[in-house]
């Protein structure tokens, strides 16, 4: 009785290992790649929310601390238009790595395939 499940588990579990082998690929760069690119979306828009860029940018031109003199409205959009270039070039790093990311989930398979082969000659 033992050795009889113990046979028909360890097939069954042998067949889903090459099965899961085999289907690796189609599912890295389909099913995996659309939920990488998804997660990097999210991780974007939350990086976007974290930064509020949009605010600043639909603010530029709405006086702070409600100053409404021309001395005020200059340094308003001063330091907004400071803010926006500085958490722009901080949005950008963060679309950089993204895009670094998305990259290298392209290229680890063919990569670590190529170093797997290179192992033996």
């Amino acid at each position: 009785m033992f050795s009889q499940n113990f046979l028909t588990y360890g097939l069954k579990i042998s067949g889903e290992i090459v099965r899961d082998i085999l289907f690796f690929p189609l599912w890295w760069y389909s099913r995996g790649l659309v939920m990488f690119f998804k997660k990097l979306t999210v991780f974007l828009s939350n990086k976007q929310k974290s930064l509020a860029l949009i605010v600043w940018i639909k603010n530029i031109f709405r006086p702070m601390y409600g100053q409404t003199d021309w001395q005020g409205k200059l340094i308003s959009i001063f330091m907004r238009l400071m803010q926006i270039i500085v958490r722009s070039f901080v949005m950008l790093f963060w679309v950089i790595i993204a895009l670094i990311f998305f990259c290298v989930w392209i290229i680890l398979p063919p990569f670590a395939l190529y170093e797997i082969f290179f192992q033996f000659y």
